[in-house]
């Protein structure tokens, strides 16, 4: 019984960071592994060379976890890993995720299906299967984007995938209060990162009121987190404030807004 019991007490406590080799989820580890202590981070993205130079700069407490997060059976091998070694899950940050600025017509579509499956598909996979490890006062964030308030023409699918994560966020929040566990659904603006690197192909989005820093949307997430009753977390005033005209304006309206800023009839 004792040895049993010991087992228990001493399982390795981690953190799962997606997303890990840029942007958000990189600093999500950066910032995560200096405020609190793990046996281990699963950095999880593609790129093992992104994640190795993590490992190196962080300790070796940062475990690279190579994985394409669009493929069912990314979550499937993910998944057995939980089930071989049973760790306490004290934190999940489901950062990865694409768009494309494109008119609906104009992007490929197996690109869409594969934004659908990491955007949405990968957050509720890796969310579902984790969630039988998690103990109460564990976190989850999960990234969304100002976008998702309103529906917004030429990043018509990207918008109306983080609308999703939005709803199963602040939704699955409620569903996981009697548990302990508090689920945060992160709201960034334009911010720095690589996101552009394949968002932007060509001149279709000219106009970008404002840019935040991704260190800066982490540490409001951050502190969002150990807020009672927040489930949103919404970096800067500017943000803030565009998030607030669209739930009061109608949306005709803001979408008509938006297209003028972009030089786009409406």
């Amino acid at each position: 019984m004792r040895s049993l019991y010991c087992k228990e007490r001493y399982r390795m406590r981690i953190a799962v960071i997606t997303g890990a080799s840029s942007g958000m989820g990189r600093d999500f580890v950066r910032q995560l592994s200096a405020i609190e202590k793990y046996d281990e981070i699963w950095a999880i993205a593609r790129r093992r060379e992104r994640l190795e130079e993590l490992k190196k700069e962080l300790g070796d407490f940062i475990r690279p976890v190579c994985l394409d997060l669009s493929e069912k059976e990314s979550i499937e091998e993910y998944e057995r890993m939980l089930i071989a070694e049973k760790p306490d899950v004290a934190v999940l940050v489901n950062a990865s995720g694409f768009g494309y600025f494109k008119q609906f017509d104009k992007a490929p579509l197996d690109g869409y299906y594969k934004m659908i499956a990491l955007n949405d598909a990968a957050m509720v996979g890796l969310t579902y299967v984790t969630l039988p490890f998690m103990k109460e006062n564990a976190k989850i964030y999960n990234i969304c984007s100002v976008a998702a308030f309103q529906p917004t023409p030429y990043i018509n699918i990207y918008s109306a995938t983080k609308a999703f994560a939005l709803n199963f966020t602040r939704a699955l929040n409620v569903e996981l209060r009697p548990r302990g566990i508090k689920a945060l659904a992160v709201c960034p603006f334009w911010t720095r990162t690589e996101f552009f690197d394949t968002a932007v192909s060509d001149d279709t989005i000219t106009y970008y009121q404002c840019y935040t820093e991704s260190r800066d949307v982490v540490t409001k997430a951050i502190k969002d987190m150990k807020k009672k009753g927040r489930d949103v977390s919404i970096c800067g005033r500017t943000a803030q404030f565009n998030a607030f005209l669209t739930k009061i304006l109608p949306h005709k309206f803001v979408m008509r807004v938006w297209c003028g800023q972009q030089k786009k009839p409406y």
